[in-house]
């Protein structure tokens, strides 16, 4: 179970090579495809300017989306274990979503995405029927474009907003790709028994301890499996968030996240004399 992954699957995802057509028309009026065309992005004004200090430029808001039924899988009553088909599901939903968010970006001829997100939204259509949504904004930068692409030639994705992206390239390094690891599992039901005998007692509750610890170091282990085979040498930001979506109270997904970085070459650093934020301790009270 340790190899999920987003190239995980023996088979490839039922749309995996759709890409909607709705977006053509919005992205081909848009800064990176058209010479007049105008960038859209969800930056605020303070993390546009701040983007342009670094060399970057946006170019639009980049979106992908996959609605996705989830399946279902039994498991026993009283057993601490991975739902492989679930947590197979959730790398397979996401990994559409990302993949049509950068293949947008890629037709804006953009270096990378900054402030991905990456949510899930729950429909009335069905109890299983998930939308994954993955969303950011395209950038390029101004003096040395493609310098800054992941090393498969791609664009990078990162979930560091500007602020965060500015201060990794003034330390020397570069976003590679925002990593994720996910595990669902099914946390043991406890006996009628067992349940009575720690009736108003003090103690650890082994069962449920083990099976929480093995699926968050099995979501730990794959996004940090994803950042190796990027070929990052680090991981930023990593957020461990815990989830039932609508599979019911002892079925959880652990969802670990995070963005891959690397050492950047030294000619494509930002300059010594390029303004470094400050830091200001307020008076308030």
């Amino acid at each position: 179970m340790a190899g999920f992954g987003r190239g995980g699957d023996s088979q490839q995802p039922p749309g995996a090579g759709w890409e909607p057509d709705a977006a053509g028309t919005r992205l081909a009026m848009t800064a990176g495809a058209a010479p007049n065309g105008v960038f859209t992005s969800d930056l605020s004004v303070s993390e546009y300017v701040l983007l342009n200090e670094a060399g970057f430029e946006p170019l639009g808001f980049v979106v992908g989306s996959s609605i996705y039924h989830i399946g279902l899988q039994v498991a026993g009553w009283k057993t601490n274990q991975e739902l492989g088909v679930l947590s197979q599901a959730m790398y397979s939903a996401r990994g559409l979503a990302m993949g049509r968010m950068q293949s947008e970006a890629e037709r804006l001829g953009a270096d990378g995405i900054v402030g991905v997100k990456l949510r899930v939204q729950y429909y009335a259509w069905g109890q299983n029927v998930l939308e994954f949504i993955a969303a950011g904004t395209a950038v390029r930068a101004i003096r040395s474009p493609g310098a800054h692409r992941a090393p498969n030639g791609h664009p990078f994705t990162s979930d560091l907003s500007a602020q965060d992206f500015y201060r990794l390239l003034a330390a020397g390094s570069a976003p590679v790709s925002f990593v994720l690891g996910t595990c669902v599992y099914h946390i043991a039901h406890q006996g009628v028994f067992q349940s009575l005998r720690q009736v108003g007692v003090n103690q650890e509750m082994t069962t449920f301890t083990q099976g929480v610890y093995q699926a968050r170091e099995l979501a730990l282990t794959r996004m940090q499996a994803e950042a190796a085979q990027a070929g990052a040498n680090g991981i930023v930001g990593v957020d461990l968030v815990v989830s039932n979506h609508v599979w019911g109270e002892h079925a959880t997904e652990f969802f670990a996240t995070g963005t891959a970085i690397r050492t950047l070459d030294p000619a494509h650093r930002l300059a010594d004399t390029a303004p470094k934020p400050q830091f200001t301790l307020g008076l308030d009270t």
